[in-house]
């Protein structure tokens, strides 16, 4: 694939250190990691992710998905996640393209355009089709018109000069080509406020505002406009989890942040967000991560990989 390695080629220029980097084009981000990573937990923001050198694993629930130079990620919610790079060495790192995707934008493109609707989403058998809330999260083939839009919008950052005209131009060819392809309806859902995404999507943006509180099913679902029964239904299809497990999850990842970052101890950071027993949030920590609060976070310190899971 030409434009695969024409990018790799380029990010290779761009990025000399591994991890996580913000650029001067908004919404866009070049990652690098020159090894294999842990398993790292954290909450994946809507965003187009694309691959051009190694290989990644994303898990959702019990599934997981592997992409590599082939194929592009779609996350179309804010969801809890497991990432973890599969296959990087210092000769051959790790590159990802990671482009945030911006709903205003997509709303305005999906009034201008008339989007291919004949392309569902790509779902299991029995999950929700293109006029439900199917899965959040989603892989497909990389199409050359995609990647030479990606590759026209990374090649301005060696022409700053270049980026406040022609970014947006790309930027919107790039979200142009996701609407046309595979992921025409999880687009348009993204961009429709009355859409079944957008509603779970209210009950997300709820709970991550309300993590540490605790809540009714009743409540949740009034924010976003849907009876308890169809919130749980179309939450768990998008989500891969329940809307308590989701806060479970956010919870707990706030947690180890804070003991990380803040150096809460894990009791204070528990508190913090929202356990009353000390014991139940090791309990449930040592569940999630693998290892009680200390252990993990002495595995995790200095670690480049724990923000390698968004991209």
């Amino acid at each position: 694939m030409r434009q695969a390695d024409e990018l790799a080629a380029l990010l290779g220029r761009l990025v000399t250190l591994d991890g996580v980097h913000q650029t001067a084009i908004p919404r866009l981000a070049l990652i690098r990691s020159s090894q294999p990573t842990e398993p790292m937990h954290g909450l994946h923001l809507p965003a187009l992710c694309i691959i051009v050198q190694g290989r990644k694993q994303v898990m959702l629930g019990e599934q997981i998905y592997l992409y590599d130079r082939t194929h592009y990620l779609v996350v179309s919610v804010d969801l809890p996640i497991i990432g973890q790079v599969v296959e990087a060495s210092t000769e051959e790192p790790y590159f990802s393209v990671r482009l945030d995707l911006d709903p205003v934008q997509l709303s305005a493109l999906m009034l201008e355009s008339k989007p291919n609707a004949t392309k569902p989403n790509a779902t299991k058998p029995g999950e929700g089709g293109h006029t439900g809330a199917g899965p959040g999260l989603a892989v497909n083939p990389a199409a050359p018109e995609l990647l030479d839009a990606m590759l026209r919008l990374v090649r301005l950052l060696e022409t700053p000069h270049d980026i406040a005209v022609l970014a947006p131009l790309a930027e919107r060819e790039i979200l142009y080509r996701l609407m046309n392809g595979e992921q025409a309806a999880r687009l348009r859902q993204i961009a429709t406020a009355e859409s079944k995404l957008q509603q779970v999507n209210k009950a997300i943006g709820w709970i991550r505002r309300n993590y540490d509180k605790t809540f009714s099913i009743e409540v949740l679902a009034s924010e976003a406009s849907m009876s308890p029964s169809a919130l749980h239904q179309h939450f768990k299809a998008v989500t891969a989890m329940s809307p308590l497990q989701y806060q479970k999850q956010l919870r707990l990842q706030e947690a180890r942040r804070l003991i990380l970052g803040a150096a809460l101890d894990a009791a204070s950071a528990g508190f913090r967000v929202g356990y009353e027993s000390p014991s139940q949030f090791s309990r449930e920590y040592r569940r999630l991560f693998g290892a009680p609060p200390l252990r993990d976070v002495a595995r995790l310190r200095g670690a480049s990989a724990l923000e390698m899971v968004g991209a």
